[in-house]
């Protein structure tokens, strides 16, 4: 399964960098978009541990036509510590642990949108989530999990989801929601995801 979900998603991005974008012009500035972007996921049917996750991605965009667009992007959202207390009778204890975990995603997939510089758009996305636990954030550690993508604890996404965005001249900023939903071992899980960020416009 985590195979098929990856191959798919190779195989959408290596068509949306194929697919001309010269039919796409209302102005000059309409050919696609690039973005950098701040995550929160809350992770549903999680218990016991911190269900909620920060990180920061990127996304690049190729129109297709005025109102639609190829879109793919990647997320690393870095481990959180989880606080837990204890009740005592002279007063609660609280302890602090880092949970280790760590997701690396990757979705690729159709954005709908309206023209003009205020923009609404719907989405739907497919691809990976893969799990990494263990060591510092470096570099190294990042590498790390990118490379065990297809060895390591990987599963398929789908994302349906929406936003806005506000456009001037070339720039931008963009808010967007959705169900980032996660098919593991046992089944799907459902998952809030919300990403904000700038975007250039090209």
């Amino acid at each position: 399964m985590k195979r098929l979900a990856i191959f798919s998603a190779m195989a959408a991005l290596c068509f949306a960098l194929i697919v001309p974008a010269a039919s796409a012009q209302e102005d000059n500035k309409n050919h696609g978009n690039f973005g950098v972007f701040f995550n929160f996921d809350r992770l549903g049917g999680i218990q016991g541990t911190h269900p909620n996750m920060f990180g920061v991605g990127a996304r690049l965009g190729v129109n297709v036509q005025s109102h639609v667009v190829m879109e793919g992007e990647m997320a690393y959202d870095f481990q959180r510590s989880v606080t837990s207390s204890i009740s005592a009778p002279n007063g609660g204890i609280g302890t602090s642990t880092r949970s280790n975990l760590r997701i690396l995603s990757g979705l690729f997939g159709p954005k709908i949108q309206t023209t003009g510089p205020v923009r609404v758009f719907a989405l739907l996305k497919g691809g990976f989530v893969n799990f990494g636990v263990g060591g510092p954030v470096t570099a190294g550690t990042i590498n790390n999990q990118i490379g065990n993508i297809v060895d390591g604890n990987t599963n398929g996404v789908f994302y349906p989801g929406g936003g806005v965005e506000f456009n001037v001249g070339w720039l931008g900023i963009r808010a967007e929601a959705g169900d980032e939903m996660w098919f593991l071992n046992n089944g799907h899980q459902n998952n809030l995801h919300i990403a904000v960020g700038p975007q250039i416009r090209f």
